[in-house]
C-alpha cells in the first residue's frame, strides 16, 4: 500500500514548507495521525499531547506526522497565532483534496474533514496499528506510545504476542497448543 498515496504532499515544518512522499517513510516507524481541522476545539490539545512527548516517540524512532485537510498555509497560520500549536515541533501535513485521507479511509466525505484517525506503519511500510476516535473524543500518547513499544517488541520477537496492558519489560507470552484453553 502506497502510504502517502504516490504523490508529493506539503507540509508545515520548523518554519518550512517541505515536501513528503513515500520514500521518505521507507526504514523508520511513523505514526499517521489524522485530525478534523485547524483552529478547532479537540484537535489542539492531541497536538500538544503529542507534542509534549515528541522526544519519546524519537527516542523510539518514530517520527510523528499529523495530517488534516488544510492546508500547509493554514498550518503555518496556526501555528504562528496559539501559543498551543506554536509548541508542535514535527510535520504538519497538508492533505486538502481528501487524497490521502481517503487513501486510510478516513475522510467524512459530507464535510470534507478527517476522522481522528492513527496509524502506526513499521519501516516496512505495513500498517501495525489502526484506531479511529469518534470525533469528539481527544487521543492519549501516553497510550500510543505503549502501543507503539509492543509493536516493535513483536517484531522483534515474532514468536510472542504481548497481552492487554503490557508495558514494556512485562511478560509476554509465546503462542503454543499447550496454552491454547488456559488463558
Amino acid at each position: 500500500m502506497s502510504i502517502i498515496n504516490k504523490n508529493i504532499r506539503p507540509f508545515y515544518y520548523n518554519g518550512k514548507f517541505i515536501n513528503i512522499s513515500d520514500e521518505d517513510l521507507k526504514g523508520n516507524w511513523s505514526v499517521i495521525f489524522f485530525y478534523p481541522a485547524d483552529f478547532s476545539f479537540v484537535c489542539p490539545t492531541e497536538l500538544l499531547d503529542l507534542s509534549e512527548n515528541y522526544s519519546i516517540f524519537k527516542n523510539l524512532g518514530v517520527e510523528i506526522y499529523s495530517v488534516s485537510t488544510d492546508t500547509h498555509y493554514t498550518h503555518k497560520v496556526w501555528h504562528e497565532s496559539s501559543s498551543t500549536i506554536s509548541k508542535i515541533n514535527f510535520p504538519m501535513i497538508a492533505d486538502p483534496a481528501g487524497l490521502l485521507s481517503r487513501n486510510f479511509n478516513v475522510l467524512i466525505e459530507e464535510t470534507g474533514l478527517s476522522e481522528r484517525g492513527t496509524f502506526v506503519i513499521d519501516t516496512e511500510g505495513k500498517i501495525k496499528i489502526a484506531e479511529y476516535n469518534d470525533i469528539g473524543i481527544g487521543r492519549n500518547s501516553k497510550e500510543l506510545i505503549r502501543k507503539i513499544k509492543a509493536a516493535q517488541y513483536i517484531t522483534k520477537h515474532p514468536d510472542e504476542v504481548c497481552p492487554a496492558n503490557w508495558k514494556e519489560g512485562s511478560k509476554t507470552l509465546k503462542p503454543n497448543i499447550d496454552l491454547v484453553g488456559k488463558i
